[in-house]
């Protein structure tokens, strides 16, 4: 059997989980700095939106980091 892949296939975007899962007191993941929201919905979410959440954790990161 063959598997046909589509040319215009959308690029994959890895989960950022780090396997450090621990919510802080505003349900923000310690590990990856998703909240919990974006973590529940990382499976069906679009490509669009995935990068926006990789963005948004990483922008918590960035102002965690500088406190």
């Amino acid at each position: 059997m063959k598997i046909i892949r589509e040319k215009n296939r959308e690029k994959l975007i890895p989960n950022p989980c780090i396997r450090n899962c621990c919510l802080d007191d505003d349900d923000i993941c310690l590990g990856c700095r998703r909240k919990l929201s974006e973590i529940l919905e990382w499976h069906d979410a679009s490509v669009e939106r995935k990068q926006q959440i990789l963005d948004d954790s990483r922008q918590r990161k960035s102002h965690h980091s500088n406190q």
